[in-house]
């Protein structure tokens, strides 16, 4: 902030003696200081001479910011860890850190108990949330810093839980947009062997006048498999996510006359593609029929579903964080 001061302290001054040219005459200490300390912080396409400051508008502070916060996250990411990298890249998408503007509300389940609260913000920021060496629920598994086999441990039940408390709180989303929504539809009507549901919410009339069937899945950026990919491109685990529930769910769907919509969400709160674009009509509903700003709605949603999500992977972290009985 020292360096916009020293922008807007030259530009006044200069003002103040009867010249609106810009920031005055090139060898104005301050802006020399200025466009020296500037450019010691980003990268060399950033950079600014006193010759282009003088030509040019003043620049705003978000402006000059953006470009120092974008210079500090690139050097960030080339210093870390590829699993670092991942999170790096999943928490910096739009919307990810939704939940830390969510306005805490018991009734609605909408709040974060102290524990959990500094628990979820340690696994965020990628401080160490391991506590112990062990999973107690995996033999012989090490909990890892950054909370990966925590979030994804397939004993306890926790991942059910992960995925039907954001299943519950789409559902309840659509009922309040006087949406005609089903749970958990399509088992055995189709001729596949697996028996497994292609809809965790079935909504009528969807699309073009067909049902659809939401799906949902939570994945991880760190999972071993993907992370070769996520460590470069934000959302490469969602987008692998909503790749293979297209595959196993598509066909069922496409035999129901349903349309299959996988709503694929990174544990960071990275919603995909198709998950954007259902939030997105959903909002337009709720905007409706609460005569409200679709934009504040569409905030409202994802604050909600990201809350959710974060809520139940403290919890879990925490679980697992338990003194040895």
């Amino acid at each position: 902030m020292m360096l916009l001061c020293e922008f807007y302290k030259y530009n006044n001054n200069n003002n103040n003696n009867n010249n609106n040219n810009g920031f005055g005459s090139a060898d104005s200490i301050h802006v020399q200081q200025a466009v020296v300390a500037f450019n010691s912080q980003v990268s060399l396409p950033n950079a600014i001479s006193v010759i282009s400051v003088l030509a040019s508008p003043t620049p705003t502070q978000k402006v000059l910011s953006r470009m120092i916060e974008d210079q500090l996250f690139s050097s960030l990411l080339e210093s870390s860890s590829h699993a670092n990298r991942a999170r790096l890249l999943s928490v910096a998408v739009p919307h990810s850190s939704s939940w830390l503007s969510v306005v805490p509300s018991t009734g609605l389940g909408l709040h974060l108990e102290s524990n959990e609260y500094q628990m979820a913000i340690k696994w965020w920021l990628g401080l160490d949330t391991s506590g112990r060496s062990m999973c107690p629920f995996c033999p012989n598994t090490a909990l890892d810093p950054l909370g990966h086999h925590a979030v994804t441990c397939r004993h306890g039940g926790d991942v059910v839980i992960h995925h039907n408390r954001l299943r519950d709180e789409i559902f309840d989303l659509c009922c309040h947009a006087h949406l005609s929504v089903r749970l958990e539809k399509g088992n055995g009507l189709t001729r596949d062997l697996d028996h497994t549901r292609p809809a965790d919410i079935l909504i009528a009339g969807w699309d073009r006048g067909k049902p659809a069937a939401l799906d949902i899945t939570i994945t991880s950026p760190l999972c071993p498999a993907i992370l070769g990919e996520s460590c470069h491109q934000a959302g490469a685990a969602v987008l692998a996510a909503e790749a293979r529930k297209l595959h196993s769910n598509g066909p069922k769907c496409q035999e129901l006359g349903w349309s299959c919509i996988p709503l694929a969400v990174e544990t960071y709160g990275n919603w995909g593609k198709e998950a954007q674009d259902t939030i997105s009509r959903l909002a337009s509903h709720l905007a409706t029929h609460q005569l409200s700003p679709k934009s504040s709605v569409v905030v409202e949603i994802y604050g909600r579903l990201n809350m959710t999500l974060i809520q139940s992977i403290a919890r879990v972290i925490l679980a697992r964080d338990l003194p040895p009985s």
